[in-house]
């Protein structure tokens, strides 16, 4: 009798366990919802940004987030059927974020680059740009990404502007916005900065006096993506977004919006 008892004990426990651990499986299933569906049931994209880079997305006179990546991201957000919710913070910050799951995308003129092809998934670009060495206007020492070896620059942390002057072979301090690193080129703190060409064009529109000059350009365009998590549980929401990216190619829509930003169609 006893030792009965002790076996019919051990097989209710037993099931018990089992039954946690299959309950605990599902709840963690439960979590794994894929991202579109999520996205669709709680009405909104959570978009991150940078909120400080011109004319990509900053603030207005009536410090209003405003930008082509701002109109952009509400143009993929209708798509989907969603309102779009921006979150703003540091470059670096803006990935950290994206890998915890506190944003569902960033859009912020982000360029694929193999290294970043290895952490995240991207959707089909939607703009293409090229990099410029920016220095003062009496810089005689620099005229090409080679003459970066062993001068000093300034980018935001873990940009592809920061991962090109270092592979060539300079010395790069972080910053956080174009504006900063425009300064210390201009106060001689630093050589050079990189930073997409139609972005200096911007600054160069609101400050034509700036003693500041192009000395090299890539050669090849980039692409401008949007990154997401890497997983399963995105894969739908990135194929949703890249088919927006193609209807909104298709429409006309992002022509407009680069013509209006940039005063030129960089989606070609």
């Amino acid at each position: 009798m006893k030792k009965s008892f002790w076996i019919r004990s051990f097989t209710v426990l037993a099931l018990a366990g089992a039954l946690v651990l299959s309950m605990a499986g599902c709840k963690k299933e439960e979590t794994k919802k894929d991202l579109l569906t999520a996205v669709r049931e709680a009405g909104k994209l959570k978009i991150a940004m940078e909120g400080a880079w011109a004319p990509w997305t900053y603030h207005n006179e009536a410090d209003e987030l405003v930008g082509y990546d701002v109109e952009v991201g509400r143009e993929i957000a209708k798509k989907l059927g969603v309102e779009a919710e921006f979150y703003e913070g540091d470059w670096d910050g803006l990935f950290a974020g994206l890998e915890t799951g506190r944003y569902d995308v960033i859009i912020n003129g982000v360029e694929w680059t193999e290294e970043r092809a290895q952490k995240y998934d991207f959707s089909d670009p939607y703009l293409y740009i090229r990099t410029v060495v920016i220095t003062k206007a009496d810089n005689d020492t620099i005229h090409s990404f080679e003459d970066l070896s062993g001068k000093k620059t300034a980018n935001s942390i873990n940009s592809t502007y920061m991962m090109i002057a270092e592979e060539k072979g300079a010395t790069v301090m972080g910053v956080d916005s174009l504006e900063e690193t425009i300064n210390m080129v201009l106060a001689g703190r630093i050589d050079a900065t990189l930073n997409a060409e139609v972005s200096f064009m911007d600054y160069m529109a609101v400050h034509p006096e700036a003693p500041l000059k192009v000395v090299a350009t890539s050669e090849d365009a980039s692409n401008v993506v949007i990154p997401l998590r890497k997983g399963e549980e995105t894969k739908a929401l990135r194929e949703a977004i890249s088919k927006a990216i193609q209807e909104l190619h298709a429409d006309g829509t992002l022509s407009n919006l680069s013509i209006k930003y940039f005063g030129r169609d960089l989606t070609k």
